[in-house]
């Protein structure tokens, strides 16, 4: 069955959507990684804002839910609290 032109507009849209999706995504868990590697407790904290603004804004996104975003800053709040 031929595909309309809405209709292959819409996947069109959808793939750019996803790839924007996926990449926002990949750069807040990279953060995180970054954060959770870093030396001192300084630069982790300086990062910490960083990364906090990452999870809020893939929360405005609709990335990911509300209350996987407090796990994750309640976990890299415990680990700056542990960190020497």
């Amino acid at each position: 069955m031929k595909k309309s032109r809405s209709v292959l507009k819409n996947i069109r849209k959808s793939q750019r959507r996803r790839e924007r999706n996926v990449a926002k995504k990949r750069k807040m868990k990279n953060a995180i990684k970054q954060l959770k590697k870093s030396e001192t407790k300084k630069q982790a904290l300086k990062m910490y804002t960083e990364v906090q603004s990452l999870i809020d804004k893939s929360i405005q996104d609709g990335i990911i839910k509300k209350n996987k975003a407090a796990r994750y800053k309640s976990h890299l709040s415990k680990h700056l609290t542990t960190k020497k």
